[in-house]
């Protein structure tokens, strides 16, 4: 098997970026850092990436080395259980102009005036969530995870939405939410009205709260702490994609650089919230802008110490303009897939636990994560909306059920978890039925009933 090479999807030459995969380490040198537990460098994350820079392809006997050592890796840290959470996606809009090349779940602001006709997206009242996450909160969940487009009538508050229209600025992406048909309301008022007894709220993105800010001289931990006081838990670290500005420039230029979404999440952290952190990969990029991502990351969590998980994402690439305009032919390949989460495994010595995600693998692949590093395995995410939208093919909803047969029949312990990972609950396969324990309506009862 050693000799046996497979071809990846990493475009090589294309766009011209000055960072490459070259380096002068070897790979056997890296894989020995890796299974002594050394911290590895850039040099030593792109040999294990590519398995070996001396030649091409990718070579399945040094890959199935590199998992191998990921997988032990994952046991001294984090051992058996494969964790879930109890969870619902709730996006308030689909409104968007950022115009990021790999997205498909965005729709264009303008159709969502007054008089713009009929269009696929939408957006929610404050009372309309509250609705949902109530009735969800009742069948046992307790976490709400809220990731949405940047409607331009939204703000941060009254306060801001006062500044904004006072201002003579043409450059904030904001127009009056009278412009719209739906009133998208304020981060506050969206925030509180998700904030239930016992229900983590795990939003706002980096990109959300630069767009908290904008058009103010607001520092982020001033946004954050009014975040907070409406009911914020945590933060999401996605809107990261890839943490290198000449890859940003290509795939999302209209976004926050790579300083800005560094800023923001220590600044989360320094008013006491958690964050995840996550990376977006299969598309423009090159080995090298993912391991120069993992430092970026492990650099932030040395700072921190508050990402409670890493979260590698696959790009969907149907349905979105990379595709449709012929930047990309497809997305990342599994062989790329499991080398990602091995290399995040053994890359960021700093952070627990690295999540393999069914909706962008599939159940099969996603339970293959399982044995390349990864240990948690999403929730049940009552909703999801993104993935599918850019032509993602897995389902929107997992159950308990589900989850302790899959991990059971691997070999593993499944394990009930909360948002933070603060408290674990293992999963006896032999007393069903199965449900949530942890939330505060959940008694252990299945969630669809």
């Amino acid at each position: 098997m050693a000799n046996v090479r497979a071809e990846s999807n990493v475009p090589r030459g294309q766009f011209g970026f000055e960072h490459v995969p070259e380096t002068d380490q070897s790979f056997e040198n890296a894989l020995e850092k890796a299974r002594t537990g050394e911290r590895l460098t850039v040099a030593d994350g792109v040999e294990l990436l590519t398995t070996g820079t001396d030649s091409p392809g990718i070579d399945i006997g040094r890959k199935e080395s590199v998992l191998e050592v990921a997988d032990r890796r994952r046991e001294e840290m984090v051992g058996d259980p494969v964790t879930f959470v109890a969870n619902l996606n709730n996006n308030v809009t689909t409104a968007c102009n950022t115009g990021c090349l790999f997205c498909n779940f965005k729709n264009t602001a303008q159709n969502f005036e007054v008089g713009a006709g009929e269009h696929g997206g939408f957006t929610k009242t404050p009372e309309e969530s509250r609705e949902i996450v109530a009735g969800a909160r009742e069948r046992g969940i307790y976490e709400v995870t809220s990731v949405s487009g940047l409607h331009p009538g939204i703000t941060l508050d009254e306060e801001h939405r006062e500044v904004l229209e006072a201002s003579d600025r043409g450059d904030l992406n904001y127009k009056s939410p009278d412009a719209y048909e739906t009133d998208p309301r304020t981060y506050v008022e969206h925030l509180r009205a998700m904030n239930l007894p016992g229900i983590h709220v795990h939003s706002m993105t980096p990109e959300e709260a630069y767009h908290a800010r904008r058009g103010t001289e607001w520092s982020y931990e001033e946004v954050f702490r009014k975040l907070q006081s409406a009911g914020l838990a945590s933060v999401p670290g996605t809107a990261a994609e890839i943490l290198v500005d000449e890859v940003r420039r290509v795939i999302c230029p209209g976004k926050i650089d790579t300083n800005e979404w560094l800023e923001s999440m220590e600044a989360a952290a320094s008013v006491g919230l958690d964050m995840t952190a996550t990376i977006m990969y299969g598309h423009v990029e090159n080995e090298m802008h993912r391991v120069m991502h993992l430092e970026r990351v492990r650099d932030l969590q040395d700072r921190t110490e508050t990402i409670t998980e890493f979260v590698p994402l696959s790009f969907v690439h149907q349905n979105t303009p990379l595709y449709e305009r012929g930047m990309v032919d497809a997305g990342a390949t599994t062989h790329e897939d499991e080398l990602m989460i091995a290399v995040s495994r053994l890359f960021l010595d700093n952070i627990d636990n690295i999540q393999s995600s069914w909706v962008k693998y599939g159940d099969a692949q996603g339970l293959k994560m399982l044995s390349c590093g990864a240990n948690d395995f999403m929730g049940t995410i009552l909703s999801e909306e993104i993935t599918k939208r850019a032509g993602g093919e897995f389902g929107e909803f997992r159950s308990f059920e589900e989850y302790v047969e899959m991990i059971t029949a691997i070999g593993r312990t499944p394990a009930e978890r909360s948002t933070d990972y603060r408290q674990i609950r293992t999963i006896d396969p032999d007393d069903s039925p199965f449900g949530p324990e942890l939330g505060p309506c959940a008694n252990g009862s299945p969630l669809l009933r």
